[in-house]
């Protein structure tokens, strides 16, 4: 599932830097999603994968709390980064016009730069109270050091930074998830008004795929974080945390090759022009 996720990603990251025809801001953001998947995958399932391996389960508190800091700054880009992509198809299909003045490249790379600085300060609260964290237990129980089980070894005094943590979960899904649906909103009442079925039908497949990955990415994490007590239901985190880090960015590259005319062309131009270099060598 690694392997397939990294694979999949990284083949969305080679189109859209070799392909002119995906060099519009749509591709821009997807290239840049597929790098926080990448990020993502890799701060987790590498390290479960070697203590499987080696049978050591082992890791330092400091590393611990760096993977979980880590994951958390990828994961909060992830969603401010979907609200981005939304508002990147609301000015495509109700501002088509204003397009590329509205999304130039300098305001493409802005907003994502906007995206990470939000996720490094949104952490910065948990990372200043987990400093002064006592560790009574030894062993967390999940594959990778999440917040609910690691909080659960410490012998201070939690509830404060539960409060924190469940009040920032909040904001950061529900802020990011109504920008979203203001979009799609927007989105949907100006497709209405298109006179023609096949317009209605071209526009709504360019949203489709981002629909879907935005549906995954909220369903799971609202229900792993938006709870106050970090004790409940644990165990069956587990099994929502391998769908949001192990399943989700395997999906997402088929999700949005399969469903996209434009990817599935430049995947193909691709493959020929590898071909035809090996042939004649």
């Amino acid at each position: 599932m690694y392997l397939l996720s990294i694979t999949g990603n990284l083949i969305i990251i080679l189109l859209t830097l070799l392909d002119s025809h995906l060099k519009t801001p749509m591709y821009f953001f997807l290239q840049k999603f597929s790098f926080l998947e990448i990020s993502l995958t890799s701060i987790c399932i590498p390290r479960f994968l070697v203590s499987v391996v080696t049978t050591d389960k082992t890791i330092s508190v400091k590393a611990c709390l760096a993977q979980l800091f880590a994951a958390f700054v990828f994961g909060i880009a992830q969603f401010f980064l979907l609200a981005v992509m939304s508002y990147d198809r609301y000015v495509a299909i109700c501002k088509p016009l204003h397009y590329t003045t509205i999304m130039s490249t300098r305001v493409c790379t802005l907003l994502f730069g906007a995206c990470c600085l939000i996720a490094l300060l949104a952490i910065c609260p948990g990372v200043i109270v987990s400093l002064n964290l006592e560790f009574c237990g030894t062993s967390i129980e999940h594959f990778f050091c999440d917040y609910s089980p690691i909080l659960k070894l410490s012998c201070s005094d939690t509830r404060f930074m539960q409060l924190i943590n469940f009040i920032f979960a909040i904001i950061i899904l529900f802020i990011t998830l109504a920008l979203v649906m203001f979009s799609y909103g927007k989105i949907i009442s100006t497709i209405l008004r298109f006179p023609s079925a096949q317009q209605k039908k071209k526009a709504f497949s360019t949203c489709s795929s981002h629909m879907i990955v935005v549906s995954i990415s909220y369903g799971s994490c609202i229900f792993m974080y938006i709870k106050p007590s970090a004790e409940e239901r644990i165990a069956l985190n587990k099994g929502i945390a391998i769908l949001t880090i192990s399943v989700a960015p395997v999906l997402n590259p088929f999700i949005y090759t399969l469903r996209n005319k434009q990817v599935k062309e430049a995947l193909k131009d691709v493959i020929k022009k590898c071909t035809s270099a090996t042939s004649k060598q």
